[in-house]
């Protein structure tokens, strides 16, 4: 199997079967972003305990990259502190662009990382990830 049909699997799984999507009923910090180009919507719900994200879920509208890389997001910033989670919408804005980055404590994330070829397409990676920074922004 070649590494892009690997990439593609992670993308779709993660497409079909969301991590972390619905809703927080707790007390949660809530971002809405939607991209006006193509449609895409979600609404990120956090809660965050001690300065660390103690929970992510999300729900939303959109196409395969946007939904895929919320459920991606998700999982990865479990348990962070709010600067670890900030660090790392960096360095996926980064990756996205096609910068060398790795991310070692969630490896689907580099799933997404041809995404830098179709640059209408960066807007649909990055919007659950511009939601954790702007609803960080906004707890700090």
């Amino acid at each position: 199997m070649q590494l892009d049909d690997l990439y593609r699997r992670v993308i779709m799984d993660h497409y079909k079967n969301p991590r972390n999507r619905g809703s927080l009923e707790e007390d949660a910090i809530s971002i809405s972003l939607n991209n006006p180009t193509c449609g895409d919507r979600i609404t990120l719900q956090m809660q965050v305990e001690d300065g660390k994200v103690k929970q992510a879920k999300f729900t939303g509208e959109g196409c395969s990259i946007s939904l895929s890389s919320a459920s991606m997001m998700t999982e990865a910033v479990k348990g962070k502190t709010l600067d670890e989670a900030l660090a790392l919408a960096d360095q996926f804005s980064s990756f996205v662009k096609g910068e060398p980055v790795e991310f070692e404590d969630y490896e689907d994330i580099e799933a997404l990382s041809g995404v830098c070829k179709f640059p209408a397409r960066i807007k649909c990676a990055t919007l659950a990830w511009n939601a954790l920074r702007k609803g960080i922004e906004n707890q700090q």
